[in-house]
């Protein structure tokens, strides 16, 4: 056992395999999340609200229905008393489904819908059940590096149980990883480290106003846990990222701020310029109330291979010296 394990090996591993989180999705195949060929499993809850989240489902920690119009074959079989009124038909024959409505059955809802049109952004797991699931994927992570890796949301916005999945996950032998967004308590990054091989930490916004106006929060805790992260042993560990969004992110001053600030503070460090997915920007239809930074019609298209080079050139400029290929 590594010397960075060796303090959490007494802990309870009976106890573990049955603590339960609400999770997103299970993605397999994954190659954008680490090394290799990987599992992603991605958490629910999030202390961030980022305008151009990715997983905007991911943000709100509790599961809550969703309606799938695409699906629906409006077959008419929601439009009963347990709907609580949540779902109609238009003028046009098709089904509505409000799923806002207080007081709806959407147990009983989602079960009997034929078409799976109405279901949850998410479901619960065990510990257990995860790491069984991953198991079956170790046959393609191969010898390339290959792993899982823990998503959200911000995993580490449930420290006990992002921990305990971690810990099953190395003691079954597998390659770990964490995509976090490090707005979270020290303590949580600390009892999760011991047990995770690799970390992708984001920094979005380098300026306090902007990042505030864009996520929600201030961004004073998550510099100070990756100036920890970067001056401390497992620096080596670390792979920076930045999403690269049109006009916010993606602007010469703050990759520049960004580039500068972890350079600074391990000359070494390893840094990605994530490009920009306008495909999130359908998801929102899902969510009632939830707003996409960018309008209907003006959803801009992904950077450019010169584009990137740009960036890049940018970073290179201001200290970073090993930048990442996306």
């Amino acid at each position: 056992m590594s010397p960075h394990r060796r303090a959490a090996a007494g802990d309870d591993a009976t106890t573990d395999s049955a603590l339960a989180a609400n999770v997103v999705d299970v993605r397999r195949f994954s190659t954008h999340d680490g090394r290799g060929i990987r599992t992603t499993i991605f958490l629910k809850g999030c202390p961030l609200a980022c305008s151009w989240c990715q997983n905007p489902e991911a943000i709100a920690p509790r599961i809550r229905p969703v309606f799938f119009r695409s699906r629906c074959i409006d077959c008419g079989l929601c439009l009963g008393e347990c709907a609580a009124g949540a779902a109609t038909r238009d003028a046009d024959g098709k089904v509505r489904i409000d799923t806002t409505v207080v007081g709806t059955d959407w147990e009983v809802l989602s079960a009997g819908c034929p078409s799976g049109a109405i279901t949850f952004d998410a479901r619960r797991y065990t510990v257990a059940e995860l790491v069984g699931l991953v198991e079956r994927d170790r046959v393609f992570f191969g010898g390339g590096g290959g792993g899982v890796t823990l998503s959200g949301g911000e995993p580490l916005f449930l420290p006990r149980f992002a921990t305990a999945l971690l810990r099953a996950l190395k003691r079954a032998g597998l390659d770990t990883a964490v995509e976090t967004a490090l707005d979270v308590r020290p303590g949580a990054l600390a009892t999760a480290l011991p047990w995770t091989d690799h970390l992708l930490a984001d920094c979005k916004l380098i300026d306090a106003d902007e990042h505030r106006r864009h996520t929600g929060r201030p961004n004073r805790q998550i510099l100070a846990n990756l100036a920890g992260l970067l001056t401390g042993d497992r620096r080596a560990d670390v792979i920076v990222r930045t999403p690269l969004i049109p006009g916010v992110t993606a602007t010469p001053g703050n990759i520049a701020g960004i580039a500068r600030f972890i350079s600074g503070l391990y000359p070494e460090v390893r840094y990605e310029l994530l490009n920009y997915n306008p495909l999130a920007a359908a998801k929102y239809d899902l969510l009632p109330g939830a707003a996409y930074l960018f309008p209907a019609g003006g959803n801009p298209p992904m950077f450019t291979r010169d584009q990137l080079a740009g960036f890049g050139a940018i970073a290179r400029a201001a200290g970073v010296r090993n930048l990442v290929a996306a």
